[in-house]
């Protein structure tokens, strides 16, 4: 069966080495993948927002199904496009992806169904946002309504952060800004917590916690992520029945009566406060790096998973896992996630020696005359599985170590709160 990744990131590269096992397999598109899908992949250049190119290239090319990575296609609706073909997509629609695509369709789900999430104010406009901040207690969470690469969320600890992050957000940073959130801040920690659908069938997908922060210690800038572990320390079964019946339930729920059913991994950005989750926001696909962080656990073959869910047969899969303690540091070009320089050669990757447990997805690279150069802010993800989160990260230190690349930068500290030092 011949199958088609959508994105160029570390999660398409790792959901591309998951495909390829499958023996149902025998050859895997990329639009447009990076330097490490075209090892094992054919990488098609086309533009991600050209859906009629897409569709046609996989109907000339027997494509039988497309599996899209990143948030934006699925917003703009790429999954009800393909509904007048034969090929099978695996992902939402463009109903159930606004849980993404608009922060605010999301929180009046909540409002709506009484899903336990912060409090919240919507703003038309700067003036009555920054008017609203005289009667409110700080810190407060500014965010962006829209799609932000997980950027456009603010933390505010006074009423001058506020002001800048209010300014920046209707000045456009991230897009066209119709509307702003701000949010009471809760104090707990934040879990991630995946389900895959079929549309009937709910299966849990496995627990994850991102670093946001750029910088070590969990401060500086938001980023897309700068390194992950799975699973979650948090998790146990109360907790993880208590998300089930109170937030993601009910939020699928909430979309059957829209008339939408939910196809696809579904990501929960938790904060766990008291024993008890609120919903941060949802993800209307796997994480990055989570996607990274987990797929090297999983034992039943990822393309029987996602075939059964666009067959709606997912009740007659059993997922399997490894019990293992996964961790993932990203590296990433320096001055990101502000300015940094591209094509900038990386030239010891062939050289990495990996163990049967390490890793290493390529997310910002492209290749030039058979040589890796750096095309992005996230270049490479670093995996490692053991019997513990040091040993994990002990591990993907040493690779990047070994890897040499005098142009990125790395948090050290992944999974400093799973970690005793």
């Amino acid at each position: 069966m011949k199958v088609g990744i959508i994105g160029s990131g570390g999660r398409e590269h790792a959901l591309c080495l998951s495909i390829k096992k499958s023996p149902r397999v025998n050859k895997i598109y990329c639009f447009p993948g990076n330097a490490g899908t075209s090892d094992i992949a054919e990488n098609i250049e086309i533009d991600l927002s050209d859906f009629n190119k897409i569709k046609e290239f996989s109907i000339k090319n027997e494509i039988s199904l497309l599996i899209v990575g990143p948030e934006k296609p699925l917003v703009d609706g790429i999954v009800d496009f393909f509904k007048d073909t034969e090929i099978s997509i695996f992902g939402p629609d463009k109903i159930s992806s606004q849980l993404e695509g608009s922060k605010i369709f999301t929180k009046k789900i909540c409002e709506k169904h009484n899903i336990p999430t912060a409090k919240f104010g919507i703003f038309e406009n700067a003036n009555d946002a920054i008017s609203f901040l005289d009667k409110t207690q700080f810190p407060l969470v500014v965010k962006a309504d829209g799609l932000a690469s997980g950027k456009g969320v603010y933390i505010c600890e006074n009423k001058d952060d506020a002001n800048l992050a209010i300014k920046e957000v209707f000045d456009g940073k991230f897009g066209l800004a119709k509307n702003i959130l701000i949010e009471e801040f809760l104090v707990g920690e934040e879990m991630s917590y995946f389900i895959i659908s079929d549309g009937k069938e709910i299966k849990g997908f496995e627990t994850a916690q991102d670093h946001k922060r750029v910088l070590e210690g969990d401060k500086g800038a938001n980023t897309g992520g700068m390194g992950a572990y799975s699973p979650s320390r948090l998790l146990n079964q109360p907790l993880e029945e208590k998300i089930l019946n109170k937030i993601i339930k009910p939020t699928i729920n909430a979309l059957e009566e829209m008339g939408s059913n939910y196809k696809g991994f579904l990501y929960a950005g938790l904060m766990i406060v008291k024993d008890e989750p609120y919903l941060i926001e949802y993800n209307v696909r796997m994480g990055d790096p989570e996607c990274q962080t987990i797929l090297p656990k999983l034992k039943t073959d990822l393309f029987e998973i996602i075939n059964a869910c666009c067959n709606e047969n997912l009740k007659d899969i059993n997922l399997e896992w490894h019990e293992k303690k996964s961790l993932c540091i990203v590296l990433c070009s320096k001055g990101y996630p502000d300015k940094y320089n591209n094509q900038i050669l990386i030239d010891n990757i062939g050289n990495l020696k990996l163990d049967e447990d390490d890793y290493f997805f390529h997310a910002g690279t492209k290749k030039i005359n058979d040589q890796v150069y750096s095309n992005g802010g996230r270049v490479i993800n670093f995996v490692s599985l053991s019997s513990n989160f040091k040993n994990s990260r002990d591990k993907a230190i040493n690779l990047i170590k070994n890897l040499n690349w005098k142009d990125g930068f790395y948090r050290k500290d992944i999974g400093h709160k799973v970690i005793d030092e």
